[in-house]
Parts: structure tokens; sequence; C-alpha cells
């Protein structure tokens, strides 16, 4: 399986809630990092 948009942003939300899940106090930096990944990857930045 390769990763792209596609199927990572499905991915990355799973895990993001796992770990919400397993530590709710890091709420704030995993959205956080979510949304600056997303962001990145939809401008292109990332590849």
């Amino acid at each position: 399986m390769s990763l792209s948009f596609t199927n990572l942003s499905p991915l990355a939300s799973l895990v993001f809630g796992i770990l919400i899940l397993m530590f709710p106090r890091f709420l704030n930096y995993l959205i956080a990092a979510y949304l600056i990944i997303v962001g990145l990857l939809g401008l292109g930045f990332i590849s």
C-alpha cells in the first residue's frame, strides 16, 4: 500500500483519534500538527 494524500488523511484521523482518547491533554497539539501537515500537503510543499 502506497501512501498518498487520499489515504493519508483518514489514516491520520484514525491515529489522532486514538491518541486523543489515550491522552486528552494533547488534543490542542495534535490538532495543530494535523492542520499544519494537511495545509503543507495541500499547498504542495510536502509531496
